[in-house]
């Protein structure tokens, strides 16, 4: 029996980075994304973010291609959100995406760090934090 563990941290912002997904906003929103995942066949396991940003925990099947996943988790929900009106001005995304590989032995600090975003962007910005993923070590 094989058994394959592809982990991927997925984060994007809104197009222009602003300040659109409210509390309220997210909660649905977030709550729309899940059930887009499970309808597609999509292991979300965890989604959350900030008033201009959103992070994804996804495991992937080893047949799921991570472009298409990200395509469609993003046009969809994006439609999605214009559609209902869910925010009233037009919505998008960014077309800055960073995702990243992530070990099953680091899965409980990462879904604890998407959990705790509101938390953690009252002292940082998303700016600062993608400084943070962006750093190698030279």
């Amino acid at each position: 029996m094989v058994q394959v563990f592809l982990y991927v941290h997925i984060i994007w912002s809104t197009r222009n980075r602003e300040s659109v997904l409210t509390r309220p906003v997210r909660v649905v929103l977030f709550s729309h994304i899940k059930k887009l995942a499970e309808e597609k066949g999509i292991h979300l396991l965890e989604v959350n973010g900030a008033e201009d940003h959103v992070h994804l925990l996804l495991q992937l099947h080893p047949a799921q291609n991570l472009s298409q996943v990200m395509r469609l988790l993003r046009s969809e929900s994006s439609e999605w959100t214009n559609t209902t009106q869910l925010i009233k001005a037009g919505f998008d995304w960014s077309d800055e995406i960073i995702a990243y590989s992530v070990s099953p032995g680091s899965l409980a600090q990462v879904t604890s760090f998407i959990e705790r975003q509101e938390e953690y962007h009252l002292t940082r910005t998303f700016q600062t934090e993608i400084e943070v993923f962006l750093k190698t070590d030279k």
